[in-house]
């Protein structure tokens, strides 16, 4: 009966010990991640396009890209509050010169994310630059 109790108040705190490195506890809560859903990024569209970059991400985590003017798949890994994105295959399209530059700033800037923080409909990733993107309800 002892040996009993000690082994499951040692699995008591182990559970606390990882709840509490991921930031579940009542005081910390955050939105859960946007999984299955289509975010915009917060930002104006480059002159001469109707394009704004968006993201799909998959229930797993897959994720279907439409940058300024390229388009590709990826892959988030959440845990937490961390985030990390690996970028997989782009379609080449034709693009101008500054949209292309800026499609790899992009794809750098998500390949450089650390953290994330949703807040409602909007989420933010943060890493050598912060990006925020609006999850499409409707």
């Amino acid at each position: 009966m002892v040996s009993m109790r000690r082994g499951l108040n040692g699995g008591i705190a182990a559970l606390a010990l990882v709840a509490a490195a991921l930031g579940a506890g009542p005081a910390q809560a955050q939105e859960e991640f946007p999984f299955g859903f289509v975010m915009t990024l917060d930002a104006a569209r480059m002159p001469g396009s109707k394009r704004i970059p968006s993201i799909e991400v998959g229930d797993n985590g897959e994720v279907i890209l439409e940058l300024w003017c390229d388009g590709g798949k990826g892959q988030f890994s959440v845990a937490g509050n961390t985030i990390v994105f690996v970028a997989g295959a782009m379609e080449n399209r034709t693009c101008t010169p500054e949209r292309a530059q800026a499609d790899k700033d992009l794809l750098a800037a998500l390949g450089d994310m650390t953290s994330w923080r949703r807040h409602g409909d909007e989420v933010t990733f943060t890493g050598s630059k912060s990006l925020r993107f609006v999850i499409n309800s409707n």
